[in-house]
C-alpha cells in the first residue's frame, strides 16, 4: 500500500542535486568533467519565462544558470559557453526538471490530429505557433475546411 506524501516529501525534490558527466568533446578538453545541477522549480521556470519573454536563447541561458549548483556561474558566463555545451546542459536541466518529453511522447504529440492541423495551418497561412494556439477547435476545423475548398481567409498569407 502506498503512503500519502507529505508537503515535505513533495518539496524535498526541489533541493536534490545531481552530478552530470559532461563529455570531453563539449569541453574542448582531453577528459570529461562533471557539474552539479538541480531541478528547476515551477517558480524558477515562471521567472525565467517572464525575464526572457520572446528571446529563446536567453531563456536557455537563464535556465542553465539557475540550475547550476557547482560551478556557480553568472548569466554572462553561461551566455559565453559554447552553443553545444549550453544545449547539452539545457537538455539535462529539462530532464531533471521534468520538462523533457520522452521520444514516444514526442511521437504521439507530433502525430496528434490537432498538432498536425496546426502545422498545416501555420504552413499554409503563414501563422505563428501563438496564432495557432489561440484558435478554438471549431476555428481549426473551419480553416481546414477552407483549405480543402481552396479558399483563404482575409489577410492570410498566400503560399
Amino acid at each position: 500500500m502506498m503512503r500519502t506524501l507529505t508537503p515535505e516529501d513533495l518539496l524535498a525534490g526541489a533541493q536534490a542535486t545531481h552530478r552530470i558527466d559532461v563529455p570531453a568533446a563539449l569541453l574542448g578538453a582531453d577528459a570529461p568533467g562533471s557539474v552539479t545541477l538541480k531541478a528547476l522549480t515551477a517558480g524558477a521556470v515562471q521567472r525565467v519565462a517572464q525575464a526572457a519573454r520572446e528571446e529563446r536563447v536567453l531563456a536557455s541561458v537563464l535556465m542553465v544558470q539557475q540550475a547550476l549548483v557547482e560551478p556557480k556561474l553568472s548569466v554572462d558566463q553561461v551566455a559565453a559557453l559554447s552553443a553545444g555545451l549550453l544545449q547539452f546542459l539545457l537538455e539535462q536541466v529539462n530532464r531533471l526538471s521534468g520538462l523533457a518529453m520522452a521520444d514516444d511522447d514526442l511521437d504521439k504529440a507530433v502525430k496528434a490530429p490537432l498538432t498536425r492541423a496546426c502545422f498545416v495551418l501555420a504552413r499554409e497561412f503563414g501563422w505563428t505557433p501563438a496564432d495557432c494556439s489561440a484558435l478554438t477547435v471549431g476555428q481549426i476545423l473551419l480553416y481546414l475546411e477552407m483549405l480543402a475548398r481552396d479558399e483563404r481567409p482575409a489577410g492570410a498569407v498566400a503560399r
